[in-house]
């Protein structure tokens, strides 16, 4: 059976943490940022955890398992 290919959208957005929690960018960052506050664009400045939920299949796109 050949080897599993990585997903390389998947490959370039999401990271591993030390305890092998998945780690992403927040959305909503890009544009139209004037009408948004200085509070709401710093806090999205800062990387998320991927919810429990959605984990199993990230990490099938990453050949994690």
């Amino acid at each position: 059976m050949p080897k599993m290919k990585t997903n390389s959208g998947a490959k370039k957005r999401f990271s591993i943490t030390g305890t092998g929690r998945i780690r992403r960018n927040c959305a909503f960052k890009n544009h139209i940022l004037t009408h948004k506050t200085r509070k709401r664009k710093r806090l999205l400045r800062m990387p998320a955890l991927v919810s429990v939920a959605d984990e199993q299949n990230i990490k099938r796109l990453l050949c994690l398992r």
